[in-house]
């Protein structure tokens, strides 16, 4: 989407337009800002690294969470 050069709160606030959950890896984007103000939920994908094989363990639990989470709310995912 040409977003790769936005910021955490301005990349929310376009998501928040497009987007009804916000998936990530930024396990800091829940202290670096107010996530209930925007109407958007957010999974935090937790794994041992950021390579594809690690994230690819995680789908189908974040498969399953998507349909349960609340906007303004974090969703973390382990692995």
């Amino acid at each position: 989407m040409g977003w790769s050069a936005i910021k955490n709160g301005e990349l929310l606030a376009l998501a928040v337009k497009e987007f009804d959950v916000f998936v990530t890896v930024d396990r800091n984007l829940s202290f670096q800002q107010d996530l209930t103000a925007f109407a958007i939920a957010v999974i935090v994908l937790r794994s041992p690294s950021n390579r594809l094989t690690d994230l690819q363990q995680l789908v189908p639990r974040l498969l399953s969470a998507i349909p349960e989470v609340k906007a303004g709310s974090v969703t973390y995912i382990s692995g």
